[in-house]
């Protein structure tokens, strides 16, 4: 395990896509442990693409993912599970279960062979109940939930997987503001005081660029990588949104539509 200051994710030229077909190319950036960390950029871009090729569910077409020091193909299905866990933006199948069942599921990898959980188990899914304020509906189906409350679920799985790295695809898609914020505050919190590293996909530029330590900028050229205020202070943003028509603001992490 990473020590906090030790980089916990290390990505080097980083290509990303399809069989010899690129989508992105030249990522590179370092997490450390306790960082929350938004990638954005225009759709098509290779945000998703990046994520599932970061949690091992599709592959590199060169570089280096390196996780706590070790290179992401060494690791065993088994192993990884336990290292990084990844909320994708596909609905569970298990709907069925109660929020209390399927944040359980987050267990799996370090149950025995019959499943059973043991007190640091329990304890880990109370925990993340709790964290995600999901006590008063921890015994409700997870198909009677809002979007907004099916998100805390699914979030809270991952915390109960209790790995040092969590990815997520899109969290507050079709969420309301309310809900976009609360969710992306409930990362930053699970970031900074369970010094988890957060990685997360994302079209909230203005929550992103307030909330978040760095900011990965697919633009489709140099992947810039860095504090959000100082990438706006150097018009990374500007590849994405021209200044004729989004102003961007280094002091406040806002941006204004020209008129």
């Amino acid at each position: 395990m990473a020590k906090v200051d030790e980089n916990i994710l290390s990505i080097k030229d980083l290509a990303i896509g399809y069989d010899s077909r690129v989508v992105a190319e030249h990522i590179n950036f370092d997490l450390k442990a306790g960082m929350l960390c938004g990638i954005v950029g225009i759709n098509g871009i290779g945000k998703s693409t990046l994520l599932r090729t970061l949690g091992g569910f599709q592959p590199k077409i060169s570089g280096d993912i390196i996780l706590n020091h070790k290179n992401l193909k060494d690791y065993t299905a088994s192993n990884l599970s336990k290292e990084l866990s990844v909320v994708l933006t596909e609905q569970p199948a298990s709907k069925n279960l109660t929020v209390q069942e399927l944040i359980a599921l987050g267990r799996q990898p370090y149950t025995n062979w019959l499943g059973s959980l043991t007190e640091l188990d329990k304890e880990q899914i109370r925990s993340s109940v709790a964290a995600f304020l999901l006590e008063d509906l921890k015994h409700r189906k997870c198909h009677e939930l809002s979007d907004g409350q099916m998100q805390r679920v699914l979030v809270a799985r991952a915390m109960a997987q209790d790995t040092s790295i969590i990815l997520l695809d899109e969290p507050t898609t079709h969420l309301d503001l309310y809900h976009k914020v609360q969710i992306l505050k409930m990362l930053q919190e699970l970031a900074h005081n369970k010094h988890k590293t957060i990685l997360f996909t994302t079209h909230e530029i203005e929550l992103a660029i307030q909330l978040c330590d760095r900011i990965l900028i697919l633009d489709g050229k140099d992947q810039p990588f860095g504090d959000p205020c100082k990438l706006i202070e150097k018009q990374h943003f500007d590849r994405l949104f021209p200044s004729e028509m989004v102003k961007f603001d280094a002091k406040t992490g806002t941006y204004k539509v020209s008129k």
